[in-house]
């Protein structure tokens, strides 16, 4: 029979009896006058000596008094516990000689029963209260230690504060992290007006004066109210080691947060990207990268989001989340398809320009299709879940593009401001990155309007960080602060800026966050696919892709500069400059033709003559359009120069007029027309913004010149 029929029937059958559990007042009470009437019916009957009965009670309550002092039990519970045996075993002996079973023996039996349940409750009762006031006392004692440490923490930074901030704060709480690399303080401002920022603004101070090591701060933020302020102390440097990002690849969401990195407490912190867009500054060699890889990695994560990149230096920042799945270098557990770790890439101007105009499709779509679903919420927030995701549009460097001058850069900066201006209830949000938190990064209003979430990659640089303009109104913000690559200041609209560090992201790592999370991406909802159109839906094309799969390795060139079977593509090349020919194109050919017209241009010196006499120099000789001027866009300023004439041009028009056929800025003509005026090709006229440049053929006579 089992185990489980037979506990079965006892149940069935009455009460089930624990044999092995201890005995309590009552168990025990009956315990012990029941085994005493035993042991003197059995004794009376078989004419047992009594002393028998003593001898075994004396031997009992020395062996519990024994016991009770290795644990330590109080003397009134030995006495207790020694006295039963001692009673039981004296009744004993007398029923054993007057006979057990007379009124008296058992009333005796019983009265005895009650006296030994009583004191076993009581002395059970006294031990527990015994117990917890020990526990209790420990618990004060550590409490009395820690408290103790709390105050002198307490007064060491009252003091300090006071000595360095000219405040008298008063400390209401000291909590020690969690992560055991700091604590934070929470104080009470003076009457009379000091505010949190004059203690913020003493950071880097306040840090000298409690001698923190290299990378540790102390900063301030504010308390519960206007007159508290928080002064979060941090004793451990962790921005100085490095990393891994966290191997739990588990599911995120857009509405918990996505982990960006740790701040100085070695606490991940999240941003909340619902309604906000981010900006991230950082100049080369400070992790910046990475970052964008450990954003996407969380992004990837996310069982709401898809996401869209844009990548114009050969689309290097979605490459690694693409290639393992296109080349089927990786494969699901299930042997399924594994999908691309981001939804959509761009590396071409022209795919980026496609992305761009879908995404506004989409946010217009939206605003259309589901209006019966906003009503029904009661929100003008469109509901994003998994059935509806979230786009973020990640755009590596693309508040450079913002700030360009080129006119294509132009057009995708247009793109990129719509979508950041009509699309935020709609749930389609950008993730900017930049070389520098410089003023032409930060000049755009949108920007600074809607990248609440920024970032400032430090890594020491301090040339382009200007942090008072990348987090306006924090205080005590300084580059050396985090000089490690990966740190710099993070600020959210949940969090005030201050030091983070983003974790190391190896490529290991990307494929296996692409295989874990294959089947968690979402679909693009229907409405928004239908606005999304073909360019969407095909955009993982043969022919789309084909730039991302194009790794042909550099061979020798042949007799007509192309490597050897590589397609010779000159004549492609040439049908589509031709097509993209842009008025400053058109210009600059007519200047030549009229150079060529006026002057008649000399043969290139270079160029060996045949055999014979070398031919009478005729016209203008322009080899100084060459040697040095062998750039094309410098052989096209020096045309433009000469067209000029005798009213002359300027750097800034000289500039304009190659911007889009060389992407010249002005900076470089200004350096060109300065040696130009040194070596007597061109005259200077006039100072300042009213300078121009005139061609030495056309320059007026110096005085002074025969």
């Amino acid at each position: 029979m089992s185990s489980t029929a037979t506990a079965k029937q006892a149940a069935g059958s009455g009460p089930v009896l624990d044999w092995a559990a201890g005995h309590g007042p009552v168990t025990g009470a009956l315990s012990a006058t029941t085994g005493a009437f035993a042991v003197a019916t059995t004794g009376a009957a078989t004419t047992m000596p009594p002393g028998w009965a003593l001898a075994v009670g004396t031997a009992g309550a020395l062996g519990h008094t024994i016991a009770g002092l290795r644990v330590r039990n109080a003397g009134r519970t030995l006495a207790a516990r020694a006295g039963s045996w001692l009673v039981g075993a004296g009744w004993t002996t007398w029923a054993m000689t007057h006979g057990p079973l007379t009124w008296a023996a058992l009333g005796s039996l019983a009265t005895i029963g009650v006296g030994i349940g009583a004191a076993t409750r009581s002395t059970n009762l006294y031990e527990e209260a015994r117990e917890e006031e020990a526990l209790a006392a420990e618990q004060r004692a550590i409490a009395a230690e820690l408290s103790a440490e709390r105050r002198a923490i307490a007064a060491e930074w009252v003091d300090r504060i006071q000595r360095v901030c000219s405040i008298s704060v008063r400390v209401v709480g000291v909590e020690r992290w969690e992560t055991g690399t700091g604590y934070s303080i929470d104080a009470e401002l003076p009457p009379g007006g000091a505010t949190w920022n004059k203690i913020a603004a003493e950071s880097a101070r306040l840090s000298a004066d409690a001698r923190l090591p290299h990378g540790c701060t102390a900063t301030a933020s504010p308390g519960i109210h206007q007159g508290r302020v928080i002064v979060d102390v941090t004793t451990v440097n962790v921005l100085e080691e490095e990393r891994t990002y966290p191997a739990d690849y588990g599911p995120l969401s857009l509405h918990t947060g996505i982990p960006w990195g740790y701040r100085t407490n070695a606490e991940e912190i999240r941003t909340y990207l619902r309604e906000q867009c981010a900006l991230i500054v950082g100049p080369t060699g400070s992790g910046k990268t990475n970052l964008v890889h450990s954003i996407l990695a969380g992004f990837a994560r996310a069982e709401d989001m898809l996401t869209w990149v844009i990548d114009l230096n050969a689309g290097s920042a979605g490459l690694p989340w693409v290639l393992p799945a296109l080349n089927g270098e990786i494969q699901a557990e299930d042997g399924k398809p594994v999908r691309p770790g981001v939804d959509w890439l761009a590396g071409t101007f022209d795919e980026a320009v496609t992305m761009l105009e879908t995404a506004v499709k989409v946010a217009k779509q939206r605003k259309m299709g589901y209006q019966d679903l906003l009503a029904k919420a009661n929100t003008d927030l469109l509901p994003i879940s998994a059935k509806i995701p979230q786009i973020m549009l990640v755009i590596d460097e693309g508040a450079e593009i913002l700030a360009s001058p080129d006119r294509q850069m132009r057009k995708l900066a247009e793109r990129i401001l719509e979508v950041i201006r009509i699309a935020r209830a709609m749930g389609i949000r950008t993730v900017l990155t930049a070389l520098g938190a410089t003023g032409s990064v930060l000049s755009n209003l949108m920007i600074r309007r809607e990248a609440k979430v920024r970032v400032a990659l430090t890594g020491g640089e301090t040339e382009g960080m200007d942090l008072s303009k990348m987090f306006p109104g924090s205080r005590g913000l300084r580059v050396d602060q985090a000089p490690y690559k990966g740190a710099g200041f993070m600020g959210t609209p949940e969090s005030s800026a201050a030091l983070f560090k983003a974790w190391r992201i190896l490529p290991d790592q990307i494929r296996e966050i692409i295989a874990a999370t294959s089947d968690r991406h979402p679909v693009l909802d229907e409405v928004s696919a239908k606005a999304a159109g073909p360019a969407y839906a095909r955009r993982w094309d043969a022919d789309r892709t084909a730039w991302m799969l194009d790794r042909t390795p550099a061979e020798e060139p042949t007799d007509n500069g192309t490597p050897a079977g590589a397609l010779n593509l000159s004549a492609l090349r040439q049908e589509r400059l031709a097509e993209k020919a842009s008025p400053e194109d058109e210009m600059l050919r007519r200047f030549r033709e009229q150079i060529d017209a006026e002057f008649g241009t000399a043969p290139d010196p270079r160029t060996p003559a045949p055999d014979g006499p070398p031919p009478a120099a005729a016209g203008l000789n322009l080899s100084a359009l060459r040697g040095e001027q062998d750039s094309p866009a410098q052989q096209d300023a020096l045309a433009l120069l000469l067209a000029a004439g005798r009213e002359g041009t300027g750097a800034s028009a000289i500039a304009r007029a190659l911007a889009n056929a060389h992407g010249t800025n002005r900076q470089t003509v200004v350096g060109w027309l300065k040696t130009w005026v040194q070596d007597g090709t061109a005259v200077r006229i006039g100072e300042g913004t009213k300078a121009r440049y005139v061609h030495r053929h056309h320059a007026p006579e110096q005085p002074g010149e025969d």
